[in-house]
């Protein structure tokens, strides 16, 4: 197999922990726009495609409102709900002491990176680039955020990068793209539901996955 070279990350419910924040903010939504309760199970199924797409297979018809509602609730109740994950720095630091490039490829748009890095400003310094949902026209499950990670990171060429992230959609787009695929089951989504999409690697802690891409280096 060749050398790993790149690593590239999911953010929310991967790097930064937004599980909370999504939940409450889609409840929120649904609750104001619609008028009535949805199951966590099902305010949560889409996450990590573009909030547009959520709101879209949500309601249709409403999905401009739902959108409306979400963001607006979501800045306001920003640093109320976020929650860091302890080991993520330490993890992402062994990675780049190692010589790989780390980059963050994600649907959220940028403007909520923003916000998350104002509230954790140690990830800008380990993370080399952030790719978000304006950097591409095609997004998760699709393979274009991944391979715009790995042009910037280069032109790292995909059989040398490895793609880390917490929902189904993330492994299909490892796959699509010709990557590592390596799901974590600290996020949005259950181990179970991950490995059904039978990724390479299967963790439920940062610091087993890291151990698992050093061993590619």
């Amino acid at each position: 197999m060749a050398p790993l070279k790149a690593a590239l990350f999911d953010f929310d419910g991967t790097i930064v922990d937004t599980t909370n924040l999504i939940y409450q903010s889609m409840r929120h939504a649904t609750g104001e726009i619609l008028g009535r309760e949805l199951s966590r199970e099902t305010l949560m199924q889409n996450v990590g495609q573009p909030l547009p797409k959520q709101m879209e297979l949500l309601d249709p018809e409403r999905a401009t409102d739902l959108l409306e509602s979400y963001r607006t609730f979501n800045d306001a109740n920003h640093e109320k709900y976020i929650a860091s994950f302890p080991e993520v720095e330490t993890a992402l630091q062994r990675l780049r002491s190692a010589g790989l490039g780390v980059a963050v490829v994600t649907s959220k748009r940028r403007h909520s990176v923003e916000l998350a890095l104002d509230s954790f400003p140690a990830l800008r310094g380990l993370v080399d680039f952030f790719v978000t949902m304006e950097d591409t026209t095609e997004h998760k499950p699709r393979p274009e955020p991944l391979l715009k990670g790995l042009e910037l990171l280069g032109g790292v060429h995909p059989e040398n990068a490895a793609y880390v992230g917490d929902a189904p959609f993330d492994i299909m787009a490892a796959r699509g793209a010709g990557v590592l695929a390596v799901g974590v089951s600290w996020g949005a989504f259950t181990e179970d539901s991950l490995r059904v999409t039978e990724p390479d690697h299967l963790s439920k802690n940062l610091n087993g996955v890291v151990d698992w891409l050093l061993g590619k280096v």
